[in-house]
């Protein structure tokens, strides 16, 4: 079987934080951006809104401070839906530059364009925006990250062909998902001639651990190979896939990510087709812990961690007597999902389309 050339990224968006202190283990990711480096990794994708700025302060300390610029490619992304004119634009690109501690970027996206964020990025000409620093020598590349529906990035691709890559959250669950529509968004950015930077591969975790069922059913078919194997492998398998963004927070992701992986075969895809629906039956709430919900809560409530509890129960019952303790505590020190007054806002913001107000309110009768 041919082997592939590794296409992971590392993203700093799920860290590894010392909530005693509240701040990032700054040690442990050094060892972390030493170790993927070691294995041939140069791309780290971070974002002025992940972890409330941590993320950027990371990129410069634990990357540009540490390596020589030519050794890696650094991706970057406005927060165009917080801006209020062409100017605020340079506004943030320069506070990006400072956080990070580099002048330019390999990749300069927007972030998170959806049909509000692309009405304010065409209000305020952002893809001019973009146009100039590439011009200007301070990106490289430029293009968008996107959650939205395939319709919408067809007519935004056809109206700015000046872009260079799209971000798509691309993993084998969502491949067919009507409300994400990751293969109709890859075939069309591809159809585009663009270069398509994948997200969420293991969806935030969720295929890296499977219920028994669905993990037999990969074992069976390749028993060395891991679910989280198997989640990369088809996302770096798909040809139009130039790199897979992948959350890495502990050595054993780094070690397992790095190392290249064959293409997958034509059964190979029919097994997740299986999985899939095992998966579809077991997980109530789609939610991939992106939080960008939580950010729009006027109680606070910690909604992807509640999503993950409520899963977790659903899916593992019997072990109940282990997770409903963790939700009590949890509980004591956080908002609780009785707080929730159905406003909707988080629901405006979900790039996974979910009912949240819907389900917060099952959360509170587990």
């Amino acid at each position: 079987m041919r082997e592939l050339q590794n296409k992971t990224g590392f993203g700093f968006l799920r860290l590894p934080e010392d909530e005693k202190k509240g701040t990032l283990k700054w040690e442990e990711i050094d060892r972390l951006v030493d170790a993927y480096m070691s294995r041939g990794g140069i791309w780290f994708d971070t974002c002025y809104t992940y972890m409330d700025g941590m993320s950027e302060e990371a990129a410069r300390r634990c990357v540009v401070e540490r390596k020589d610029r030519d050794s890696f490619k650094l991706i970057e992304k406005l927060p165009g839906y917080l801006c209020h004119s062409h100017g605020d634009c340079y506004k943030y690109f320069q506070e990006e530059q400072k956080r990070c501690g580099t002048e330019y970027f390999d990749v300069f996206m927007l972030h998170w364009l959806n049909q509000e964020h692309y009405d304010i990025a065409q209000r305020y000409d952002q893809f001019g925006f973009l146009q100039e620093i590439k011009e200007a020598g301070l990106a490289g590349r430029i293009g968008f990250s996107y959650h939205d529906s395939a319709a919408l990035l067809d007519q935004i691709l056809t109206e700015h062909p000046e872009v260079d890559v799209v971000l798509l959250q691309i993993n084998y669950l969502d491949w067919e998902s009507a409300g994400i529509e990751s293969r109709k968004c890859y075939d069309i950015a591809v159809g585009h001639g663009k270069s398509v930077f994948a997200m969420e591969p293991v969806r935030g975790g969720t295929l890296a651990k499977l219920p028994a069922e669905a993990e037999k059913v990969l074992k069976d078919r390749h028993p060395d190979w891991t679910p989280a194997d198997w989640a990369l492998r088809f996302v770096q398998s798909l040809p139009g896939v130039e790199l897979c963004l992948s959350g890495m927070n502990r050595m054993e992701q780094i070690e397992a990510n790095q190392k290249p992986f064959p293409l997958m075969r034509e059964g190979d895809f029919a097994v997740l087709d299986d999985v899939c629906e095992i998966l579809r039956g077991e997980t109530d709430i789609p939610c991939t812990g992106c939080r960008y919900c939580t950010a729009y809560c006027p109680q606070g409530i910690a909604i992807p961690d509640y999503f993950r509890m409520y899963n977790e129960l659903q899916r593992w019952p019997d072990e109940g007597w282990k997770i409903r303790p963790v939700l009590r505590q949890f509980c004591e020190h956080h908002p609780k999902p009785s707080a929730c007054t159905g406003c909707k806002s988080c629901e405006a913001h979900c790039p996974q389309h979910i009912a949240i107000s819907e389900w917060i309110g099952k959360v509170q009768d587990i």
